[in-house]
């Protein structure tokens, strides 16, 4: 039995999968990133491999992904982000042509062909009011935790808009919201009303077109792929929550387990 490891080292979060010959997950594991990016795939790495009772050098091939992927010092080989999240989305939905990857720091749009590979892509612009951090932040400066968000926005009957360009002037609007009586659970529900429409843009940038695949972390939330799926007047596909911050670490496992076939063949 071969075993393959995917390291997805995000701007946020660091995300392990280990995986056999037949693309069962054995373990996976999620940690901070911080700034030590040569430690903490490897740290995330161990902790799998010891989940699955595995020996710490068990694995056959490790392929690295991810903003950090050059610093996996232990990698067998690397390959984009927008790769492995289209390998491991189209393993979960074999019928995906559009991918949008919501992080903690970045959004990314990529279109695919009839065969899984990436056509053409787009991300946003360079502004935290696009990405889960944004979210995040709001919360946080409302004294709420992020695993909180997802309770109190559905709780909302309605929102406010939060129309800024930037992640400062987004702000800015938050705080006058606050300071005008507005309840914290309509702001949530302007911030992600504010981050589904810069998706739908993205997407609509990228010529996007069904079967639509969400991923990313922020997708834990039911209310952001609710909204986007009325948005694109269509249905969505989304991992199950446990598993949509983890695909692209899946795709790059499965990644590894293709090499070593085509280097057994060889």
């Amino acid at each position: 039995m071969s075993i393959t490891a995917g390291i997805d080292i995000g701007s946020t979060y660091t995300k392990a999968i280990v995986i056999d010959d037949e693309l069962k997950i054995l373990a996976k594991e999620v940690r901070a990133t911080g700034f030590r990016l040569k430690e903490v795939g490897y740290a995330a790495l161990q902790a799998c491999l010891e989940e699955a009772g595995l020996e710490s050098d068990r694995t056959d091939y490790v392929v690295a992904t991810g903003i950090g992927r050059h610093q996996v010092e232990f990698k067998d080989i690397h390959v984009t982000d927008l790769t492995a999240s289209a390998r491991g989305a189209t393993q979960l939905f074999p019928a995906t042509l559009s991918i949008l990857d919501v992080g903690g720091q970045t959004m990314k749009c990529s279109r695919l062909t009839d065969a899984g590979k990436v056509h053409s892509f787009r991300l946003n612009d360079k502004c935290a009011a696009g990405t889960g951090a944004f979210l995040e932040k709001t919360a946080r400066y409302m004294g709420f935790s992020m695993e909180e968000i997802g309770s109190m926005i559905e709780s909302s009957k309605e929102s406010v808009p939060i129309s800024g360009v930037c992640a400062v002037f987004a702000e800015s609007e938050v705080i006058n919201h606050l300071s005008l009586g507005t309840p914290p659970s309509t702001i949530m529900h302007g911030a992600i009303d504010s981050l589904v429409g810069r998706s739908t843009q993205l997407m609509k940038r990228v010529k996007a077109e069904p079967e639509y695949t969400l991923i990313g972390g922020i997708l834990k939330l039911d209310m952001m792929a609710r909204t986007i799926g009325q948005q694109l007047n269509t249905k969505v596909n989304v991992p199950p929550k446990d598993m949509v911050q983890f695909v692209s670490a899946y795709g790059a496992a499965i990644l590894g387990q293709w090499r070593l076939e085509r280097l057994a063949s060889a």
